[in-house]
């Protein structure tokens, strides 16, 4: 078991050192737009475990901006890919968003907002990117989703999912895949599959996935939105207070990774 656990080790620790070789430089290193107010993340079952990555990255926006406004819906499709969503309907008038919910589980009628939302963050499904058949459909609907979120008035950005807990040398490749279609369609890249390798790599103990090595943890999902929240505003989510559940040993420890992989990625 011993000899297992540190080569499971030595292995993490290489492939993170080879992600700084294998990948491109993105050219969108920043939120295109004063910071967005309201966000939509499409995507799937990725996004709204545990009780969804909104509910992390809502408390943590109220917590490091106070005061800020923010609006935040999930447009989710279990299993889903770029393909499977009709981006352009997600923004039809007097629909999603007409409506939200307060602190007080009040019903607030929103007035109408051109855009819809100021931000679409965008998932294809965990091996689309990268497979055979699939990768093809990833480059073909990047730049269809992207045109679409941009003709309507919003901003696009990819949201870089991570590899299997048992197959992690998808992450490389992920990496490459969302990075490429970042810059060949000027969007901002969120490197959450980076910090994830990031994380296992230095922490291999701190369990990121559910127990079907695809899904994330509630550690995972709490790593997920410090990277968004790193990417979207540009600002440390470290020393935020807000932990979901976790100890705040492992919400720091988390944050500081969400942090240093932003940066290290945009520096790349």
């Amino acid at each position: 078991m011993k000899i297992t656990k540190f080569i499971s080790i030595v292995f993490c620790l290489i492939l993170t050192q080879g992600i700084a070789y294998a990948q491109q430089k993105p050219t969108v290193q920043s939120y295109p737009k004063e910071a967005p107010k309201s966000a939509a993340f499409i995507g799937n079952s990725f996004f709204y475990f545990n009780n969804g990555i909104i509910s992390n990255l809502g408390p943590m926006i109220a917590e490091g901006m106070k005061g800020a406004p923010w609006r935040q819906s999930m447009i989710t499709i279990s299993g889903s890919g770029f393909d499977w969503h009709d981006v352009d309907s997600y923004f039809r008038p007097n629909a999603i968003g007409k409506y939200s919910f307060n602190a007080q589980n009040d019903v607030v009628i929103n007035p109408p907002q051109k855009p819809l939302f100021d931000a679409a963050i965008l998932m294809d499904c965990s091996q689309c990117p990268i497979h055979p058949q699939m990768k093809s459909v990833f480059t073909e609907y990047a730049k269809k989703h992207s045109d679409t979120v941009k003709r309507n008035g919003s901003v696009p950005v990819f949201f870089m999912s991570w590899a299997y807990k048992d197959k992690p040398d998808m992450t490389i490749p992920l990496a490459d895949a969302y990075t490429a279609a970042g810059n060949e369609n000027g969007v901002l890249v969120i490197p959450v599959g980076l910090a994830f390798a990031k994380s296992i790599a230095s922490k291999p103990d701190l369990e990121l996935y559910a127990p079907d090595k695809r899904h994330p943890s509630a550690a995972g999902t709490y790593l997920s939105a410090a990277t968004t929240y790193a990417t979207l505003f540009n600002q440390s989510p470290v020393g935020l207070k807000y932990s979901a559940g976790l100890s705040p040993e492992v919400a720091l420890y988390l944050q500081q990774v969400a942090y240093d992989t932003v940066k290290e990625y945009q520096k790349r």
